[in-house]
């Protein structure tokens, strides 16, 4: 701290300790009058919301506390007085270039202010309910720990464990030579992958260059067509390089496909199988200069950045989830509240609910009974348990179902039965209304994904390693251990030169969640499970540990929930 901001507190902490005391509040009163401006706020006539011509000063460098009953307007005064000046003269130092992005700010209701600094609010807010958000995205930690991952960390064979090197062109010939004779395939190179653009020029190049075909974003496409892709969506463009049979004496015509694509994609090419089926595993294999397992696994691993450890990215997250970590799934139980009840009094809720659903639903159960001969009056819980999966999960043959509509006449028809459990799944998925959507996730459980085990990423991401850690065991450790470990590391050579600083502004990030009492804390922890007062902690530690001097922090109750 300076000399001069030194001799400020001084003189501030002597004025307060001499202040007078109120006897009916308890409360002393300062007269701040005789101390330079610069070291108080000063307001005068504030009329904003309930306020009544208020006029104070504040001494800065100090925590100030406003109290009174609720609507005695201590947050006219703090937020949209004080806050809204402090931003509001930031936002117009800016240029007008500058300032079209964030908006026009109103003036507060107030004659006079002065001494006010740049203003940083901390409110009250309902904690996050996005699913895709963890303690770690919305502290930032995380961002670092991708960008250290991506900069120092050691990618693995998943299957194997071993580490992956590059791949040379002949290499590659070789795996694709040891295919059966007379496979089919073509050589792609991917030229885009998941970008946002028009890529007119891309396309162009690619006609002069004599390229025919191109597969865009899963469709085969000539690239003698008009083309016209959308700016705003990602795209993936694969260029058509050659195509191929394996038989002998194509090594050299091989070869120089091959280096081709390489030198087209950078360093990446794609053999497509084409007469395996689409949604296959194996219709494709990619190879990679950069990396490649030495037990030749197939890896999905291209260039390794920030956003491969990104579950909110389609490079890092992993495909069966999404990177949400887990699946919604029909739980029986919430389907049947109450196994008491037999399917005639409405034991399965959500068709009971449905008046119309129902009673479609109940003619077919009602030809389903006669087909595995059980009573609709028969409770739930004493039904046998092969009826009760073929009523959840479907039935193998078709129902004959008969019944009498409400004109006395008699119907007859035979139908397929998916079942309760499907039939919802599929409502849900095929539903674009948001409240269908939230009423069909009423009768679902989060199940953790089985192909990630809830880690969110992919195998080939979670195979990368730091210190023989994966950036998903890190963010599963409590917050005190993940500082440990960060302490605990042990860089060499360039190592520690690339990941001096990412370390240091982990660890400061780190230490203030542990300084507030949530060293408990893990950086997966979804954020919609936290409650009030952890949320409340997070965004103190967030904000004040930014390292911002001389700013004014304006916090509402920031004691809520702690």
């Amino acid at each position: 701290m300076s000399k001069q901001a030194n001799e400020q507190n001084d003189s501030l902490q002597e004025l307060l300790d001499n202040a007078p005391m109120s006897a009916n509040s308890g409360t002393f009163i300062a007269d701040l009058s005789s101390i330079p401006s610069e070291w108080k706020i000063t307001i005068q006539g504030a009329r904003e919301h309930n306020l009544k011509n208020v006029s104070l000063s504040i001494p800065r460098n100090r925590m100030v506390v406003f109290t009174g009953l609720s609507g005695s307007g201590k947050s006219s005064l703090a937020f949209d007085t004080l806050f809204a000046e402090g931003q509001r003269r930031y936002v117009e130092s800016l240029s007008a270039y500058a300032r079209q992005f964030l908006g026009r700010m109103d003036k507060p209701d107030v004659d006079f202010i002065e001494g006010l600094s740049p203003a940083v609010s901390i409110d009250q807010k309902t904690t996050n309910r996005n699913p895709r958000s963890t303690v770690g995205t919305i502290t930032e930690i995380y961002d670092y720990l991708r960008l250290l991952f991506a900069r120092i960390g050691v990618p693995h064979c998943p299957e194997c464990g071993q580490i992956v090197s590059s791949q040379t062109p002949q290499q590659m010939t070789d795996s694709l030579l040891a295919m059966p004779e007379r496979t089919r395939l073509q050589i792609l190179a991917p030229v885009v992958r998941g970008r946002k653009g028009e890529f007119k020029d891309t396309l162009e190049l690619l006609r002069s260059d004599g390229y025919a075909r191109a597969i865009i974003d899963g469709q085969m496409h000539e690239l003698s067509e008009d083309i016209t892709l959308t700016k705003q969506k990602k795209h993936t463009i694969e260029v058509v390089v050659d195509r191929l049979v394996i038989k002998d004496g194509i090594r050299v015509r091989l070869t120089d496909s091959i280096e081709t694509a390489l030198k087209l994609s950078k360093g990446v090419v794609i053999a497509d199988f084409v007469d395996e089926p689409e949604d296959s595993q194996t219709r494709r294999k990619s190879f990679s200069e950069h990396r490649a397992c030495p037990n030749n696994h197939q890896l999905e691993l291209d260039e390794i950045e920030p956003r491969t450890f990104s579950f909110n990215a389609p490079y890092g997250a992993c495909s069966e989830c999404s990177g949400i970590g887990y699946n919604l799934e029909i739980d029986p139980e919430l389907v049947i509240p109450d196994p008491d009840k037999s399917l005639a009094q409405g034991a399965i809720e959500p068709w009971a609910m449905n008046k119309s659903a129902g009673m479609y639903y109940q003619h077919i159960l009602s030809g389903l009974a006669k087909d595995l001969h059980f009573d609709m009056n028969t409770p739930w819980k004493d039904l046998a348990e092969d009826v009760k999966h073929d009523i959840m999960y479907g039935h193998d043959f078709t129902v004959q179902v008969s019944y009498t509509n409400r004109w006395g006449r008699q119907r007859e028809y035979s139908t397929g039965f998916e079942g309760v459990v499907r039939t919802l799944m599929r409502k849900h998925d095929e539903t674009d209304s948001d409240q269908m959507r939230q009423y069909y996730e009423s009768y679902m459980r989060e199940v953790p994904c089985q192909k990630c085990n809830g880690k969110r990423l992919r195998p080939e991401v979670l195979a990368v390693t730091v210190s023989n850690t994966s950036i998903a065991e890190v963010c599963d450790m409590p917050v005190e251990r993940s500082l440990a470990w960060v302490n605990a590391l042990h860089l060499d050579g360039s190592q520690a030169v690339i990941a001096t600083e990412i370390l240091k502004e982990i660890r400061a990030r780190l230490g203030f969640l542990n300084d507030v009492g949530l060293s408990y804390l893990t950086l997966s922890r979804a954020a919609k499970t936290l409650s009030g007062g952890e949320a409340q902690r997070i965004r103190l530690a967030t904000q004040i540990g930014s390292g911002l001097v001389g700013v004014m922090y304006v916090l509402d109750e920031p004691s809520i929930g702690l």
